[in-house]
């Protein structure tokens, strides 16, 4: 009897790692993609067509959100007067106020650049009104003009737009105002 009940433990216990070795492995097929092949390959150092319509968009959306800083002088005041309140109300904004200062003054730094922005978009060579392509060369020009601009803006901001949020978000946390811990 002790015999059998080995071997039926034994029979177990194969049967159970069988079905555990099965349950791992996969039960469908693999298929590897085709080889890329485009019909214009681009040659070694050019961009193609897509590519360059790609960072055009992109550029044109970061011009955009730059916008939202560059053409927006009602919210510099909506800012200032929400300092003006707080500091009112017996608060320290002094780190805030430096940041909203150095970012006001960082801001009108770049406004020269912002706006040359403007003419490279409003002339948008190489590419048509609807951001399509239509001569390599010249659109080249204009995307790689664009990014310089892009990045001179950057260099003139110097991060005081992070600096700003990274004061407001510490004001923030350091005036949160105190919850209850009444529970009804």
């Amino acid at each position: 009897m002790m015999k059998i009940k080995s071997v039926l433990k034994k029979a177990i216990l194969f049967v159970s790692a069988a079905v555990l070795v099965l349950t791992a492995l996969p039960l469908t097929n693999v298929y590897a993609a085709g080889n890329y092949d485009p019909a214009d390959p681009p040659k070694d150092g050019q961009l193609s067509n897509e590519r360059l319509e790609k960072i055009w968009a992109r550029e044109m959306k970061i011009h955009e959100r730059l916008g939202m800083v560059f053409d927006n002088d009602a919210a510099f005041e909506r800012a200032q007067r929400l300092i003006d309140r707080a500091s009112a109300n017996g608060k320290d904004v002094s780190a805030v106020q430096a940041a909203l200062d150095a970012f006001k003054a960082s801001v009108k730094n770049a406004r020269p650049t912002y706006e040359s922005l403007k003419g490279i978009i409003n002339s948008h060579q190489g590419f048509d009104d609807a951001g399509k392509m239509t001569d390599s060369e010249k659109a080249k020009a204009t995307v790689k003009e664009m990014g310089d601009k892009l990045k001179e803006i950057r260099s003139l901001m110097g991060g005081t737009g992070k600096a700003l949020r990274e004061a407001v978000r510490a004001f923030r946390d350091a005036n949160k105002p105190a919850t209850s811990d009444k529970h009804d």
